[in-house]
């Protein structure tokens, strides 16, 4: 079970600022890692790392940089399992109307208004945006008050203005929770992620949010707009991303069954549906980047 409940994390900007921003070189720990959301938009950039990316009802495994704009009050968890040589991760939490409550509401300010709506599902920008921005996010951390507001609009235009993204949520959980609801949806994730490489049974999880397996079966479709049986899967997947990436000498049928899963055949199918490739094919892809 979750200590507290994931449901409305509050965040405090130094005095002075109405900006939070946060950086660290080494593991974050293990217990800011859990289901949260809070109103504050937030921007993360990881220049070297590896972990999981769980937002809304998305679910992947990272193994280099990453810059992740999340939106107002969509759900998320924290990301990085670790930090690699000389890896650093920014994080910038802010309101939309941190400039005001008419901030959004002028014609200069359409293309971020849009930025900010599309933010609701997630965004994840890709290479060329990364190498643009990144820096400039490590350098907020340095700065403080106009001059902090000037590079982070400087920062927030250019990502208002690109086409090179992936929006990460498009059909799942953007989700403006209530309070108990955004409990229930915890206990079920945690759970899920500390026991998904062995059979969950759905009596087993419905018992654990207090539920009938029907009732369960219902208000989890239409929370994450997936069956408990597809998170499942996509959970097991992610991991076999890991393991295929990380460990090399680990041949895929060991993969598999370290996974959770306990029919070969039924993985090799889950994983190229998941992730649109074979699991020999996405390690041959792998071999190939770090060789």
């Amino acid at each position: 079970m979750i200590a507290k409940k994931p449901t409305l994390k509050k965040l405090s900007p130094s005095f002075g600022s109405s900006i939070l921003v946060k950086q660290h070189v080494e593991q974050v720990d293990k217990n800011d890692a859990f289901w949260h959301f809070h109103p504050e938009l937030e921007l993360i950039y990881i220049n070297q790392g590896q972990g999981k990316t769980h937002i809304g009802s998305h679910l992947s495994y990272f193994n280099n940089s990453q810059l992740i704009l999340i939106g107002s009050n969509l759900p998320h968890n924290g990301f990085t399992d670790r930090l690699t040589a000389n890896g650093t991760e920014t994080t910038i939490q802010f309101k939309s109307n941190f400039l005001g409550d008419d901030f959004l509401s002028v014609p200069e300010t359409a293309n971020i208004a849009a930025l900010f709506e599309r933010a609701k599902k997630g965004i994840r920008f890709k290479v060329e945006t990364k190498l643009a921005v990144g820096p400039k996010i490590e350098e907020l951390y340095e700065l403080t008050g106009f001059k902090r507001v000037l590079k982070l609009l400087e920062i927030i235009d250019y990502l208002a203005q690109t086409d090179d993204y992936n929006l990460l949520n498009a059909d799942g959980l953007a989700f403006e929770a209530e309070a108990q609801d955004s409990a229930k949806i915890g206990v079920i994730f945690k759970y899920v992620n500390k026991n998904f490489t062995h059979h969950i049974a759905l009596d087993e999880i419905a018992d654990k949010v207090s539920m009938t397996v029907p009732a369960f079966c219902r208000y989890f479709k239409k929370a994450t707009g997936k069956t408990f049986t597809q998170i499942v899967n996509e959970y097991r997947v992610v991991h076999a991303t890991k393991l295929l990436s990380e460990e090399l000498d680990m041949s895929i049928a060991d993969v598999c069954f370290e996974c959770g899963f306990n029919n070969f055949s039924h993985f090799n199918k889950t994983f190229n549906d998941i992730t649109g490739k074979s699991a020999s094919n996405y390690r041959k892809e792998i071999k190939k980047i770090i060789s």
